[in-house]
């Protein structure tokens, strides 16, 4: 099954497989209670519309609660009207940052309404359980666990390969790769590549990945008869059983404690394809690249929200369909522009909130993909919206 596919049925094996935490019990205890609530006769209608928040400018800054973010899914806890986080951020598993946005917020949150950057990488497990997998990202060492928590069993990160074949870097050593462990193979195989969030090596990365995207087969150290021929599709460029590269998400900037925004991942893409582009002499790099604004990061945030507001809410009758959708974020190229382009399979209308608290400066100009509406805040764009729904709060 192709790795779209298996992210569209991805959400309620996601659910059963974050599920576990004794902060998850509270929270199912909690939806329990308030499911038998919205069944009594007495109840109003369950809400038709939902939010969907980006984190960090939406929510957090750094580390610190936005003012008014606390209150605001408070409010929304409160008035049983359902809301998933949706970041292009990770590096961290699910279980131990939904603990950890819990306790910055001060909010019981769940991993049922949590998809960060890399969640959907846990459907390729299966395909790739008993294969070697490269992963790198922020701090690699922690991400081969993260990895193998997700069903990975062969992992290896870069500092495993400088360990193992220190010729292959001629240069002063990378940031920190005295985690990397010696490999036994003597022609090492990678049948997948996978950036799970911002690389810090980027050099060293580039290098590693380029080298194995010009192999043959995906063996480190060979090189593909292959490339370059122009009797071959694509110039014969990548058809040779490389690994196929997985990018966990596009953002080229994101916002930090420092007073104009760095990059991100997408700027190592960029760096990336560069280099590509000169050893190839012109090739388009062939990778997989999900999260925000993708479509299908946006299908599968809608069928995770959906599981979680029938969770939430209960199965009874007149539960409703879910007709609007909230997606409030703070970068126009991701949360902004996936919003306005997704065109959902059930009807539901999405609509997009663009607030002032992170990527975006109104005083760098328009935004480059225009919102359905600006707001101050996260607490500004939900009031606004609220207010749009008729909602009248208990």
């Amino acid at each position: 099954m192709s790795f779209i596919l298996k992210m569209n049925h991805a959400c309620r094996r996601t659910n059963a497989l974050l599920s576990g935490s004794r902060l998850n019990a509270k929270i199912c205890n909690r939806q329990v209670l308030v499911s038998r609530c919205l069944t009594t006769s007495n109840r109003r209608a369950p809400s038709p519309f939902a939010f969907v928040f980006d984190i960090d400018g939406v929510l957090l800054h750094e580390s610190r609660p936005i003012p008014g973010a606390t209150e605001t899914l408070e409010f929304l806890q409160k008035e049983h009207i359902p809301f998933i986080l949706l970041t292009n951020g990770g590096g961290k598993h699910e279980t131990e940052r939904v603990q950890e946005l819990s306790k910055r917020l001060q909010v019981q949150l769940s991993t049922n309404n949590f998809i960060q950057s890399h969640t959907p990488f846990r459907q390729l497990a299966s395909d790739l359980q008993n294969k070697n997998v490269l992963v790198t990202g922020s701090n690699a060492e922690k991400i081969r666990g993260i990895a193998k928590q997700y069903g990975f069993k062969n992992v290896i990160t870069p500092a495993d390969i400088l360990r193992s074949y220190p010729d292959i870097w001629p240069f002063e050593p990378p940031l920190d790769f005295s985690s990397g462990r010696v490999l036994s193979q003597k022609d090492l195989k990678i049948d997948g590549i996978f950036v799970y969030n911002d690389p810090r090596d980027w050099a060293f990365d580039i290098q590693l990945i380029v080298d194995l995207l010009l192999s043959e087969n995906g063996v480190l150290g060979t090189l593909s008869a292959s490339n370059g021929r122009r009797d071959l599709p694509n110039n014969g460029w990548q058809l040779d059983g490389q690994p196929s590269i997985f990018f966990s998400n596009p953002d080229l900037y994101w916002s930090t404690a420092y007073h104009l925004p760095r990059f991100g991942q997408g700027a190592f893409q960029g760096a990336l394809s560069g280099v590509w582009k000169q050893v190839t002499g012109g090739q388009e790099l062939k990778c997989h690249i999900i999260g925000k604004p993708h479509h299908h990061t946006f299908e599968y945030a809608e069928r995770v929200l959906n599981d979680h507001r029938t969770t939430m809410i209960g199965t009874s009758a007149g539960i409703g369909s879910l007709q609007t959708v909230y997606m409030v974020g703070d970068n126009p190229e991701s949360d902004i522009r996936g919003a306005n382009r997704y065109k959902s399979a059930h009807g539901t209308k999405w609509n997009s909130i663009l607030v002032k608290t992170g990527v975006w400066d109104q005083e760098r100009g328009n935004p480059t993909c225009v919102p359905d509406a600006i707001a101050d805040n996260v607490s500004a764009a939900v009031k606004w919206a609220v207010e749009r729904e008729n909602w009248r709060s208990s």
